[in-house]
């Protein structure tokens, strides 16, 4: 089998099947976990999680690199913990994400923080931390780290984060590298920029750094951005800034239907050529791709209302648990536990939750086998921008987290109290 096969089967893949007439997370049934944690609940594999990782890792062992893991797609830190097991970084936007991040045992030195807003007090946590880098967003930004990393006596090591203005043609929210974007310093003011940088006392200009979007189904668009930054790499050597490092971001797809994005192997094809002469090490910042088909959001339905136009599913998950649906009109396939209820008749449909809210939903129009109340579904590929972005609207505590690892359940997040929804909260002596 050639080797570019076996990396897609190794990727595609994830441990949610049906067995036995039931679907299985691993060696255990999903409703088995139902039974035991509650729904709704969030449940993960151990197995792909790992598959996913060495995959990407693997795709590019020809040339020195570090593998920044994008916790913003999930930040549970038993999933931290994890990928820092396996050899992971991770790429931090706060001084909460470094926080977990010590907390799970990551490695200073393979944690990049990237973002635009970063405050002196999260610059100054992450200087004492001695993360491995700052990705800078503007000039303001860079004298704010200059000044922060002269109070605490020591240099910001830093990689500018160039705006290659490349359409990576996915959702507009999602797209980062556009002249219009927050994102990033404008490609034609890149030297002005550097040349700033190497100017400060303080920083330590180490690198390049790109990111042009997320849940990219192409490569062309990776490889127009790395062809930027190799260009600028050499005007950069040739004024004498010694680049050590090229961060090309994350924002590889994954499938949620019908999409067939490339895969790490095809990815690292495409690039390496491009980049393996520089003498640098390079940056990735993968996230959805690993984690976002090794989970799932398990539901129950509660109740069918058959409206004058519309068909409704109403089930016990809402936009609160997973707000992607609602967000970004993002897919997500639902499936039924028992793979009995696919004989079913079909009926198109709307899969909706409690909150009190018309954006609450999880598929509309979707054709799906009739289910009855208590029959319970499986909101597939939610490992990535799932649990992460659940709030507690409506006052609803936020489900629980679960990890499959062995035949074995572990829950890694309990699910809140009603305690829990007013922790911190106080009424002020002038209301009693």
């Amino acid at each position: 089998m050639q080797v570019s096969s076996i990396s897609t089967k190794i990727c595609r893949m994830h441990n949610f099947e049906y067995r036995h007439g039931e679907l299985y997370c691993e060696q255990v049934p999903v409703s088995r976990i139902a039974k035991e944690v509650g729904t709704p609940c969030y449940v993960y594999s151990y197995t792909t999680l790992v598959r996913h990782y060495r995959a990407y890792d693997g795709a590019f062992k020809s040339i020195p690199h570090v593998i920044a893991f994008a916790m913003k797609a999930n930040s549970n830190i038993a999933i931290l913990r994890l990928m820092a097991k396996e050899g992971s970084g991770v790429d931090i936007v706060s001084g909460g994400e470094l926080f977990r991040a010590l907390k799970a045992g990551v490695l200073p030195s393979k944690i990049v923080f990237a973002g635009v807003g970063k405050s002196a007090e999260e610059i100054r946590e992450a200087l004492k931390a001695d993360v491995l880098m700052f990705n800078v967003e503007s000039s303001a930004e860079l004298q704010a780290l200059n000044e922060v990393a002269a109070s605490v006596g020591t240099k910001a090591r830093v990689a500018l984060r160039i705006n290659p203005d490349i359409d990576p043609k996915t959702h507009p929210y999602i797209s980062t590298g556009l002249k219009k974007s927050k994102f990033g310093i404008a490609a034609d003011r890149a030297l002005e920029e550097f040349a700033l940088a190497s100017s400060l006392a303080n920083i330590d200009v180490v690198g390049v750094h790109k990111h042009i979007g997320s849940q990219l189904t192409e490569v062309t668009p990776f490889v127009e951005a790395v062809k930027k930054v190799v260009k600028l790499v050499g005007a950069l050597k040739s004024q004498g800034i010694n680049i050590r490092y090229v961060n090309i971001g994350g924002g590889l797809g994954i499938t949620y239907s019908d999409e067939t994005p490339p895969l790490p192997q095809d990815l690292a094809d495409a690039v390496s050529p491009l980049l393996k002469d520089l003498n640098i090490t390079l940056i990735m910042e993968p996230g959805r791709v690993i984690v976002g088909n090794a989970g799932i959001l398990v539901t129950k339905v509660l109740y069918r209302k058959d409206g004058e136009a519309k068909r409704f599913i109403i089930v016990d998950a809402a936009m609160n648990d997973l707000i992607r649906p609602s967000l970004y009109g993002a897919y997500h396939e639902i499936r039924p536990l028992s793979e009995a209820v696919l004989q079913r008749p079909k009926h198109h449909v709307d899969v909706v939750g409690p909150v009190c809210e018309s954006g609450d939903f999880l598929a509309k129009d979707r054709s799906l086998p009739e289910v009855n109340p208590g029959d319970m579904l499986a909101v597939m590929s939610a490992g990535a921008y799932g649990f992460v972005m659940a709030s507690n609207y409506n006052s609803r505590p936020r489900v629980p987290e679960v990890l499959i690892k062995d035949g074995e359940i572990h829950v890694i997040k309990a699910r809140e109290t009603y305690e829990d929804l007013i922790k911190g909260e106080t009424i002020p002596a002038f209301l009693n």
